[in-house]
C-alpha cells in the first residue's frame, strides 16, 4: 500500500498523469498473464504478443 501512495504522490507532485494509464495497462497484461499462464486460455492469450 506504502508504494500505491509514494506512486500518487510522484505522479501528483510532477504533474505526470498521462503515466497512470500506461502503468494500469501494464498491471492489467501482467495479471492476465500470471491468472491464464495455466489454463487453456493461455495459447490464445500468447499469440496477443
Amino acid at each position: 500500500m506504502e508504494f500505491l501512495k509514494d506512486l500518487w504522490g510522484f505522479l501528483k507532485e510532477r504533474k505526470k498523469f498521462w503515466l497512470l494509464p500506461l502503468i494500469v495497462i501494464l498491471l492489467l497484461f501482467g495479471v492476465l498473464i500470471i491468472f491464464t499462464s495455466g489454463s487453456a486460455i493461455a495459447p490464445f492469450i500468447y499469440t496477443l504478443f
